[in-house]
């Protein structure tokens, strides 16, 4: 009756298992099995099928009705009754359809269960799921909320079946009062009868267990009264011995954690019982009314272990069972002597019925001292919920965390990105490692600008030839540039400069300059956006370098203008023609006013003049400047206000010492917490229907702070047990700010250890560093980069991998857009694990369902092996200077799209390998595929991403190219015609 959500707590009864099961020959065995002290005469209760559970006994203790899957032409649940007394076993469900979650009612004449076998496409479901186990395949287990699940009611012999509820839903985890005359159980009903909002609708088609609550009904189905409303899954009610209140579970709003909870019967009077931030769920109350049994991962992400707790929540739970695997679904005999569950603990390690015998007195005696045997494992060696040593099933659980809705997207300066800081800091104080915050905490805050507001004093004033001042709309007709100077601009003449750039004569090409003979001088200079649209690729490379904005303000300022008007023109195929009003990183006011105008509005400006914007732009954009004039009669002025939107961000930081207190020297371990939130401003790649929604960031980089923690809490537990001899510290950092630009690192390293004055080192009190941004997402290889910052690294990845078998890719590059850049500039050697871009990059399909776990278990070991040697190892380690490559000193971004995704573990291949293409893109468009490697775009060799990204910024977006590729061996000459990001 406690069904978990999908693909949580439904991971450790998967067939075959994904759990290690001891194995512990003799359950009863007093001095080796601690089990004993509660549970004797401990054995297998069910044998048949390919799985059993969930086994609830008659009210006088001599039958049993469990569900299990040993039907040949039925691969779903049925349900049994099983005879205590003579062992004889038959099934009360209908056979086919789905079902689960049996109670027999006390009058021992009636057994009530929830099934789908009224639904019309019960059989086909069944067929369906066969054929797909005949085909080989396999996929992870999980709860199916299907919607056609219904509460029915039939004898104990079956054969007749009555609905109770008989509405669309999930209605299923029933339970009979004690006295039979009401059932309780757990409902999504309403979800399909109310009116959802969007968001609603597409999370009760991903996750209909969000939408769990608990009711109650009279025990023929009339009476129906909801008695929960919280987002997220309550479920698996029970009624107390005396029948005055219930007990259940419920999870948190993003699936992560479980607790157990009681209430009265009319809803009142919640009392949360558990708080140990775990997944504890399936209690159920022992006869006495005393204390309450439950199952939970506090040992590990898939190790469910038995324990119980005081029914009023006081003191600490105590465990009860200690066998590696799945034990759960716990439920005593109505005597209170016997304990039936469910567990992996089986030879071929699937789920069955286990039974044993009760120590009630010594339950008793533990609640009361509250000294359980195995409480939960002290801070200093384990995360609750989480196992010391390295698994996926944990990475997983912190993966899930940080990407859930309720982080928001963990923007930073944002409450998501509070609530994600605060979830790593929890983690670090568990572990008992040493904050080095602000003030004696986990937390060092920096202050950043977060964008700019439009103020209420915005206006602009346009005179026309006619002599008419009109003054535009904001947003509508005009806007001002993010770095424009803010105040008032006086009514000053216009004149119009073409695209507005200076470009000196270089070889092969002759000079540029749109202000030839112009007079600029406290004037207003109208300028088109971006370059002549019809250059040769070899004048877009060498003009595209004046061409940025800020640039193009400079220029004018140092003319002596007194504002700059930007227009895009219609050659340029924009997707919107005013300059969006978006967070520039530099921030950097120009000391001249800018603002971007729209086509029509650039048209009235240039009506004296006998040309059309069109027709300036289709001149201009043969190539050869084209003298300015002057914009007789027209006159402008504008009062800009803009507001910097400040916000502070904040790094998480926690240092285990190498001994008593802190050391000189430190290793230093990070991966970034932030994201986009919402996917506000340039860095998304949200497509247009998903704007605005949570870039849940779940690869980028839920994974690398899951692995930051996993590591931090091995090497903790290796030095709490005497294994890890260190000699020198360890810090682990979540940094924020890495979306906006390596603020949280950066504000780190220039403010290292309290410093006045920015440091231009920080060796050698910085040993190394080592970063995992996107870690989650491994395919055929592990991406190491930064292998060029120390002559280290070669060595280092070969001895550890030997025990993790990693395919790996090294990369000399240093200079990454990742934190691991702000250590690298401050002298420290670097070393930076990734794998690999994919087309749910900065969008909200970065979801943690897509993550492969397995995967990510091999990185962390990997980065964790590497992190233990440098943190042992005896003298210091060079550092190795690289020249920035050339491309990253070019100026502004690439207008051009093609939309392809590089594959980063290419290896030693000439050319740009791409792992794949973005939906709907250019590059999709004209046929390229993953897996082709490019080794040539418009007529340029291709051999690594420099050439790539120098050769697309001399496209034009709209005009055809030949791409060609590499497939099979084989060259493909494909068309591509370039989009825009803009």
């Amino acid at each position: 009756m406690h069904h978990p959500r999908p693909r949580l707590i439904a991971l450790a009864l998967a067939a075959g298992g994904l759990l290690a099961v001891s194995a512990q020959a003799n359950e009863s065995a007093v001095d080796t099995n601690p089990e004993a002290r509660f549970l004797s005469n401990v054995r297998q209760l069910t044998f048949e099928g390919t799985r059993g559970g969930e086994g609830y006994f008659s009210r006088d203790g001599t039958k049993l009705v469990f569900q299990s899957e040993r039907e040949k032409d039925n691969p779903f649940y049925q349900i049994y009754l099983m005879d205590l007394e003579t062992g004889d076993t038959h099934r009360v469900s209908p056979g086919h359809g789905k079902t689960t979650c049996a109670w027999i009612h006390p009058d021992g004449k009636r057994v009530m269960f929830a099934s789908t076998h009224d639904d019309k496409d019960a059989r086909k479901k069944q067929k369906d799921e066969l054929d797909f186990r005949a085909s080989g395949k396999q996929r992870r287990y999980s709860w199916d909320f299907d919607a056609n699940y219904d509460i029915y009611e039939t004898t104990t012999a079956g054969g007749t079946y009555k609905n109770l509820t008989g509405v669309k839903g999930y209605d299923a985890e029933g339970s009979y009062s004690p006295d039979g005359k009401l059932i309780a159980f757990a409902s999504n009903r309403h979800a399909y009868a109310a009116k959802l909002s969007d968001r609603e609708k597409e999370l009760l088609e991903k996750d209909p267990s969000y939408f769990m609550e608990i009711y109650v009904m009279n025990a023929d189905g009339t009476g129906v009264k909801r008695l929960t409303s919280h987002n997220g899954y309550d479920g698996g009610p029970f009624f107390s011995p005396d029948g005055k209140r219930l007990v259940w579970r419920r999870f948190s709003e993003d699936g992560a954690t479980a607790e157990v909870h009681t209430m009265n019967l009319d809803g009142t009077d919640v009392r949360q019982v558990t708080r140990l931030g775990a997944m504890s769920w399936a209690p159920y109350f022992h006869p006495s009314g005393e204390y309450i049994i439950f199952g939970t991962n506090l040992q590990g992400f898939a190790n469910f272990e038995l324990y119980m707790v005081d029914a009023q929540g006081k003191g600490d739970p105590v465990r009860v069972t200690h066998t590696d695997g799945f034990d759960s679904l716990p439920v005593f005999s109505p005597d209170g002597k016997r304990l039936s569950w469910t567990s992996s603990r089986t030879a071929d390690k699937k789920a069955q019925i286990f039974i044993a015998d009760w120590n009630h007195t010594a339950a008793r005696e533990a609640l009361t001292a509250r000294t359980a045997e195995a409480a939960p494992v002290t801070s200093t060696t384990k995360t609750p919920g989480t196992s010391a040593d390295v698994r996926a099933a944990d990475l997983m659980q912190h993966i899930r965390a940080l990407s859930s809705d309720e982080m928001d997207g963990r923007l930073t300066g944002t409450p998501g990105e509070q609530r994600a800081t605060q979830y790593v800091a929890d983690v670090f104080q568990s572990l008992g490692l040493q904050p080095v915050g602000d003030n004696g905490t986990f937390f060092q805050s920096f202050p950043f600008t977060a964008g700019l507001n439009p103020g209420p004093g915005n206006k602009l004033v346009v005179t026309g030839r006619d002599g008419k001042a009109r003054e535009l709309a904001m947003h509508k007709d005009w806007r001002p540039l993010a770095f424009s100077v803010t105040g008032n601009i006086p009514v000053s003449d216009v004149v119009f400069a073409g695209y507005g750039i200076s470009a000196p004569a270089a070889e092969g090409m002759e000079e540029y300059d749109s202000y030839v003979h112009l007079d600029v001088k406290d004037k207003w200079v109208v300028v088109l956006r971006y370059m002549p649209e019809s250059l040769t690729p070899e004048q877009r490379l060498h003009v595209g370098r004046y061409a940025p904005l800020r640039h193009k303000a400079m220029l004018a300022r140092d003319k002596g203008a007194r504002g700059i008007i930007v227009v895009s023109g219609p050659n340029a195929k924009v997707k919107e023609q005013l300059v969006p009003l978006a967070f520039d990183a530099a921030m950097a006011g120009s000391s001249i006013a800018a603002i971007s105008i729209t086509d029509e509005v650039a048209n009235t400006l240039l009506a004296g003049t006998g040309k059309s914007l069109k027709q300036w732009q289709d001149e201009l954009d043969v190539g050869n400047p084209v003298a300015g004039v002057v914009l007789s009669g027209v006159k402008v002025g504008a009062q800009v206000d803009l507001q910097q939107e400040k916000r502070t961000g904040r790094n998480v930081l926690a240092r285990l010492n190498a001994g008593a207190t802190p050391g000189k020297n430190v290793l230093i371990i990070g991966a970034h917490v932030d994201h986009l939130g919402r996917g506000i401003g340039n860095n998304s790649l949200a497509r247009e229907d998903e704007k605005g929604g949570i870039h849940r960031g779940a690869d980028d980089n839920a994974s690398g702070v899951a692995g930051l923690l996993e590591i931090a809490e091995w090497l903790t537990r290796l030095k709490a047990e005497g294994k890890l001899t260190l000699k020198r510290d360890v810090l682990f950092a979540a940094w924020s700010g890495e979306e906006l630009g390596l603020l949280g690192s950066s504000h780190f390293t220039k403010t290292f250890n309290g410093a006045q004055r920015e440091p231009e080192t920080l060796r050698p009190d910085v040993y190394a560093y080592l970063n995992m941004d996107m870690i989650g997402r491994l395919d055929k290889a592990l991406v190491l980069q930064g292998v060029g910052s120390s002559s280290v690294w070669p060595k280092e990845i070969e001895q550890r991998n030997i025990p993790v078998g990693l395919s790996i890719t090294t990369q000399n590059d240093s200079y990454l857009p990742t934190d691991a850049t702000s250590f690298y500039l401050k002298g420290v050697p670097i070393l930076a694990a990734f794998t690999g871009a994919h087309s749910e990059y900065h969008t909200p399909r970065d979801t943690h369902d897509r993550i492969n776990a397995d995967g990510a278990e091999k990185v962390v070991k990997l980065m964790g092996l590497i992190a233990r040697s440098l943190a042992t190892r005896e003298g210091e380690i060079d550092y190795v200077r690289m020249e920035k490559p050339a491309s990253m000193n070019r100026r502004g971004g690439l207008r051009v799209y093609l939309g392809t995704i590089p594959d980063y573990a290419q290896g030693d291949i000439k050319g740009v390998k791409i792992s794949g293409v973005a939906k709907g893109g250019p590059a999709e468009k004209a046929g390229l595929q993953g897996g082709d490697v490019i080794v040539e775009l418009a007529g340029k060799k291709i051999e690594n991403v420099y050439d790539y990204t120098y050769a697309l910024e001399a496209l034009k977006v709209g005009q055809p190219v030949e791409i060609v590729v590499t497939r099979s061996g084989q060259r493909v000459p494909l068309t591509v015609t370039p989009g825009t990001r803009e």
